[in-house]
Order: C-alpha cells, then structure tokens, then sequence
C-alpha cells in the first residue's frame, strides 16, 4: 500500500496541493482505517474539501489501494 508521501508526490505532479489530514479523511471514507487514531477523541478539524475528494481516490487507484 502507498504512504501518504507517495500519494503527495502523485497528486502534486499533477498540480494538486494536499494535507496528509485530507488523505487520512479520504482513507477513513473509503474503508482503509483499520482502526481508531490514539489521539482520536473529537471531530475532524480539517476534513477534506470536497473537490479534492475525488483526485485523492483517483490516486488511491493508481497505487491499487482501492478498485
């Protein structure tokens, strides 16, 4: 599976500017948590913007994380 830098790296070259924060988001939204963040207690502060929902699952695809 991709990390979050390997994602960054993919959507930056495409011109898109990404939080680590929207990906753990997007993750969450698609299943790939496995479990509860630690620090985990309270509502997203920064949830991902809706229109970098969709480049994020795209890159997800490309690295075979989702179909």
């Amino acid at each position: 599976m991709a990390d979050y830098e390997d994602v960054k790296n993919f959507l930056e070259l495409k011109g898109i500017k990404v939080k680590t924060c929207y990906i753990a988001h997007v993750k969450e939204m698609c299943g790939l948590t496995h479990r509860e963040a630690w620090c985990r207690g309270h509502p997203r502060a920064n949830p991902c913007p809706l229109k970098k929902i969709e480049p994020i699952k795209q890159a997800f695809r490309h690295f075979g994380m989702i179909d």
